[in-house]
């Protein structure tokens, strides 16, 4: 039940939506203001950023979804490292490190426990922690170095630890290297973290602090002191509450004709500082620094004198407020340029928004182009004592501010950071936000999607039939639902919708091996391994070329739907327009007999073979309209108070629409005959009884105890225990079997009482075809009894 308080707040909200936002004071409005300007760009893109509908099927749980893993009493199956070079899935979970077969995840290789120890759980605890389940030993860095041994990090009950681990013989070890994990690793295990290995070193964003209240993107050797690294400023112009979500490295230094340095992005959500707000609204950001920055000489003293960043916009109609950014995926071309990689990511609404997720695509080249030729912007403090930021129109030193050092800086004798300038370098401290925005390719989402929240994101690009590539989606939800969407030119088709878990738990990191092609999902329950193909599901070629997954096809050999790459001959596929023509013509539908008896009710079942199946019946060859006693369900056609004009031939048909055509098939057929007999005397039995079972077992039931009432009564009659009972009442035991006769009539007979309707949705049925207690479906009004 909805409070009265959040009633009148939404009736509230419907009412400014009508007649326009009331003032309730000049600061209240600052925040729907400041943000008001974010929803024009979606605006223009009205009919183009609503959701794209539903995934065609939905899968609910099963074994046969995926293989899992799991153990008893362990939790938090969050962290991955695929060693593909060693067969090996590397999973940490809590308090314990896994080596699973990459080919067969339920397969334990090996496993090492990495426990806190109960005096750090007791400190913990004693800092206000529960030791249930903060104070424990969450993995949460798992990265291999370059010596081939991996780099383990854990919270270590709010004391963060890191140490190397190797794997040999079938044995997977911790060294006993332990060392301070403060920088590197996040001391709340529920907090937000990312984190890469590159070059021996490690790049991380998290907190330095047990409060979480001093965020930080530092670098450091795996084996080196915090005092060796190079990290952001403690300042709110910098980092602003934010929550971290990837890191990626970029080669831009290869084939570079600017001399130009590596890079590395950082992905994450913060607190805006430029909005004049009391409430600040959360924007999305990318972040940036070169790999061979060493800090500046006197200011910005083991800093990142190359850290930029600028706001990430995914544009969706639904809200005002902009959406928040929640993971990306790097999708390169091996045999392209690094400029044509892309950058996946999704978004989630922010609270009291729209319940719709994103997906949008950004161009790596665009946002390169952002912090190499964008504006800045910059802090003005103005008569009402806040600071605003503006774009910044002054003079720009030399070297610009935040660039890696390049031929042009070398040309001044700029050959490091530490050779930096100290005005460049006070410029990019105070001003490290850019101007503009970075914006999405063709300016709007992907995929727009209206269910389970958006978590995780992964692309692949796989060669269909017609020999075009084509971008295939795998996106986590929050309900542990994978959701399968294929880009056709512009054109998002979700092919299916698959629950992975046996309980709704969020996904929270998808992980793809190009080695196995297989997927790998954690979440809290567990992790399960799912292969990119999944064409089991389709029976028919029809339904085959419909599902329109580029990984599939029909293999005309064998008659079943197959991954393309393992058919024996060339497949019928048609996955850009779903051309269902292509498949050969299907013999006809198994006719099916029903019965039912006069005055009855039957269901016929036909469930859609897909979410995006329209059905509709025929009798014989006319079409049959739902009607009060002829009820057309979602997954069947219900017949009330059956008659002898009911009987004849019912087909179900189902029609699809492709952006070849509408393809109508028959789903289903019966044949249906009503079965001679008095119709108000099993009308009349079929009332008396509520929800029992059928007339004809009832019936039989009936006839049996009369049987053997009759043989009682003969046998006392025979040994005179009793006169002739021609009325009741007339003996003790006479008034027995009738109080008990008038008990049983209460117990099946409830005059006036409403009888709950008995029909089903269709997913337990084993038969195509049901009868349908009438008592299921009205009230009993009168005195008979069976």
């Amino acid at each position: 039940m909805i409070s009265p308080i959040r009633q009148k707040k939404r009736r509230k909200k419907r009412g400014s939506d009508r007649s326009g936002v009331r003032a309730k004071g000049a600061m209240r409005l600052l925040l729907p203001l400041s943000v008001l300007w974010l929803a024009a760009p979606a605006a223009a893109l009205e009919g183009e950023s609503r959701p794209d509908g539903v995934a065609r099927k939905t899968v609910p749980y099963s074994g046969d979804n995926g293989r899992l893993f799991r153990e008893e009493g362990v939790w938090n199956y969050s962290t991955m490292l695929l060693r593909e070079d060693l067969g090996l899935l590397l999973l940490g979970a809590r308090e314990v490190i896994y080596a699973l077969d990459l080919n067969q995840i339920a397969n334990k290789n090996a496993s090492v426990r990495w426990e806190a120890p109960m005096e750090k759980q007791q400190e913990c605890k004693n800092k206000g922690r529960d030791l249930r389940t903060e104070c424990k030993n969450y993995i949460r860095i798992l990265h291999t170095m370059d010596d081939g041994k991996m780099y383990v990090c854990g919270t270590n009950a709010f004391d963060p630890e890191c140490d190397v681990m190797s794997y040999s013989d079938g044995t997977l070890s911790l060294e006993n290297r332990k060392h301070d994990g403060k920088g590197m690793c996040p001391f709340n295990p529920f907090q937000s973290y990312s984190s890469i290995m590159a070059d021996g070193d490690l790049y991380s964003a998290t907190s330095m602090n047990f409060l979480g209240s001093e965020p930080v993107i530092m670098r450091s050797t795996s084996s080196s002191s915090p005092s060796a690294s190079i990290r952001t400023e403690f300042k709110s112009s910098w980092l602003n509450e934010p929550n971290f979500i990837s890191m990626e490295q970029m080669p831009e230094s290869q084939d570079s004709g600017e001399g130009d340095d590596d890079k590395v992005y950082v992905f994450f959500s913060e607190s805006a500082v430029e909005y004049d707000c009391v409430r600040r609204p959360v924007v999305s950001r990318v972040a940036r620094i070169c790999k061979g920055d060493l800090g500046g000489q006197r200011t910005l003293q083991k800093k990142w004198t190359s850290f930029l960043k600028a706001r990430v916009d995914c544009p969706v109609l639904e809200s005002q407020l902009p959406f928040v950014i929640q993971d990306t995926y790097l999708w390169c071309d091996s045999g392209k340029h690094w400029r044509s990689c892309l950058f996946y990511a999704v978004f989630t609404p922010q609270p009291e928004s729209s319940g719709v997720s994103a997906v949008c695509a950004y161009r790596v080249s665009d946002i390169s182009a952002v912090f190499s030729k964008g504006k800045y912007k910059t802090p003005v403090t103005v008569e009402t004592s806040f600071v605003k930021w503006v774009m910044y129109s002054g003079d720009i030193p030399s070297p610009r501010p935040g660039a890696c050092i390049d031929n042009e800086a070398r040309k001044q004798g700029i050959n490091q950071t530490l050779d930096l300038p100290d005005r460049t370098l006070q410029f990019i401290k105070d001003r490290p936000l850019m101007d503009q925005a970075v914006r999405p390719i063709d300016e709007r989402p992907l995929l727009v999607w209206r269910g389970a929240m958006f978590t995780r994101v992964i692309a692949n690009e796989v060669e269909a039939e017609d020999g075009k590539k084509y971008h295939v989606m795998f996106i986590g939800t929050e309900e542990g639902t994978l959701v399968k969407a294929v880009n056709y030119d512009g054109e998002m088709f979700i092919i299916e919708e698959v629950q992975l878990f046996p309980t709704p738990e969020p996904i929270k990191v998808l992980k793809f091996s190009d080695v196995t092609g297989q997927l790998y999902a954690g979440s809290e329950y567990g992790v399960v391994q799912i292969p990119l193909a999944t064409c089991g599901r389709s029976t028919s070629c029809m339904d085959c070329v419909l599902a329109r997954d580029p990984y599939c096809g029909w293999d005309k050999t064998t008659n079943k739907c197959v991954a393309v790459s393992q058919a024996r001959g060339k497949c019928i596929q048609s996955a850009k327009q779903g051309d269902a023509t292509l498949c050969p013509a299907s013999g006809p539908v198994k006719l099916v007999d029903q019965s039912v008896w006069p005055g009855g009710n039957l269901k016929l079942r036909c469930p859609p073979p897909s979410n995006l199946a329209v059905t509709s019946w025929r009798w014989g060859s006319l079409p049959l309209p739902s009607s009060p006693r002829l009820q057309v369900l979602e997954d069947g056609l219900l017949i009330l108070n059956a008659s002898a004009s009911d009987a004849g031939r019912y087909s179900c048909l189902s029609l699809e629409q492709t952006r070849a055509k509408g393809y109508t098939t028959t789903v289903a057929n019966y044949q249906v005959s009503v079965a001679a007999g008095s119709g108000r005397g099993e009308q009349t039995s079929l009332q008396a009884q509520r929800g029992g079972p059928s007339v004809a077992g009832l019936q039989a039931a009936v006839g049996i105890l009369m049987v053997l009432l009759a043989v009682l009564l003969g046998w006392n009659l025979y040994k005179g225990h009793l006169p002739l009972p021609w009325r009741c009442g007339g003996k003790e035991t006479a008034e027995k079997n009738c109080a008990g006769s008038t008990e049983t009539g209460q117990e099946t007979r409830r005059e006036g009482s409403p009888l709950v309707s008995q029909v089903d949705n269709g997913s337990n049925h084993k038969s195509p075809g049901e009868n349908v207690s009438a008592a299921s479906l009205q009230y009993i009004d009168d005195e008979s009894t069976i």
